[in-house]
């Protein structure tokens, strides 16, 4: 069994797991607030902000500084002397680095553009900062490590797949320990294609509410350590699938996603009552909530505690399936209610399927939590994360 020794994490929630473990208490996010200048015409919309002020990225790697990575050095100064301990232990060969992100260095290619259109240059930008697979290449230089290592980039489920990747690297015997997880920055790129597509909300996200009118865009980064030594929680089961649909419109029975639900509890040998919460994927926009509901009602009825915590974080993006199964392993491990389902600004929606929302704080009754991520093309996966 694979066990998560170690878990750093900063988001709009927060800037260290135990910030973010009292804000979800509180359902408080402070990174969450309105922005007017990502948009076009500097119109007004939610995004989920990192406030923390960032590592530098050392000058030997100044190719690879941008903010993305800056957010993983954040997470990572979090879990560095695990991270140092393991390295000693088992040796730079035998630490595989496994990423997902579907921005990477976007913003300072943004930047670039800008500059190029009013004559100008923008000092120290360099092609790496925008590569896909720039954030596992920049972390294993940083930490001097050769063994495996590779970005994925699924679109939401990009970070989710590199747990899953991880985990399979060491049960392979490929290495003995995986740095696995993501980083996704802000970029007025993501923000501005999902308000074309009309799925961007001007308002603070609103998962499974009536109101809901579309995602907000967040930014953020999580990095868990997985080993085969036994720690107190363990990544009990992994599932994925595609649905092989559509480009960006889930599958309208959920078929995927159900199957990937489906191949995480029988990895983790368990049944639907064994779960004691679930964190839904829950963007808020109208086809998404309206299937995952679907597909939860179907395999779970109403008897398991879930909510998304989206509205607290943001949509991250490439970064979202690492950042919500560090929440879950927060809720294994720290005495904090489940995070409830925000309905003070807007109303349940009556036509979703009965899924067992929760519309209040709650207990974790049973020790292992699922998180689902669906991303654009169909690529589901599922987690669960419980006690060793």
């Amino acid at each position: 069994m694979i066990s998560i020794s170690a878990v750093g994490m900063l988001n709009a929630l927060g800037n260290d797991m135990a910030e973010i473990a009292v804000n979800l208490s509180r359902g408080y996010a402070p990174g969450m607030r309105i922005n007017h200048s990502r948009l076009l015409q500097q119109r007004p919309c939610w995004l989920g902000e990192v406030t923390a002020k960032l590592p530098a990225v050392p000058a030997a790697l100044s190719r690879h500084d941008s903010r993305n990575n800056r957010l993983l050095l954040g997470a990572l100064a979090q879990i560095r002397d695990p991270v140092d301990r393991t390295i000693a232990a088992y040796g730079a060969d035998r630490v595989a680095v496994v990423l997902g992100t579907s921005t990477s260095g976007l913003d300072e290619s943004d930047q670039l553009v800008s500059a190029c259109q009013r004559g100008q240059t923008l000092p120290g930008y360099h092609y790496h900062m925008q590569e896909l697979g720039d954030p596992a290449r920049f972390l294993s230089a940083y930490l001097a490590l050769n063994g495996p290592s590779y970005t994925l980039s699924t679109a939401c489920s990009s970070s989710a797949r590199a747990i899953i990747s991880g985990r399979r690297l060491i049960e392979t015997g490929m290495a003995d320990v995986a740095i696995v997880g993501g980083a996704d920055s802000l970029s007025r790129m993501p923000i501005n294609g999902f308000d074309s597509l009309e799925s961007l909300s001007a308002n603070r996200c609103r998962p499974f509410s009536a109101e809901r009118d579309g995602i907000s865009i967040g930014e953020g980064a999580a990095l868990l350590l997985l080993t085969r030594e036994p720690h107190d929680i363990a990544l009990r089961g992994i599932g994925e699938s595609s649905d092989a649909w559509h480009m960006s419109a889930p599958h309208p029975e959920g078929s995927g996603a159900i199957r990937a639900i489906q191949m995480a509890l029988m990895d983790a040998r368990l049944n639907a009552a064994d779960i004691g919460y679930i964190n839904l994927h829950g963007t808020a926009t109208e086809l998404n909530d309206h299937i995952e509901a679907k597909v939860i009602h179907q395999l779970f009825g109403n008897r398991v505690p879930c909510s998304s915590t989206k509205h607290l974080t943001g949509h991250t993006l490439g970064a979202a399936g690492a950042i919500e199964a560090a929440l879950a392993w927060l809720c294994l491990t720290q005495d904090i209610p489940l995070p409830p389902q925000d309905f003070t600004d807007a109303t349940l929606d009556g036509g979703l399927a009965d899924c067992g929302l929760l519309t209040a704080p709650g207990r974790l009754e049973r020790r292992f939590i699922m998180s689902n991520s669906f991303a654009f093309g169909g690529n589901n996966t599922c987690l669960i994360l419980g006690d060793h």
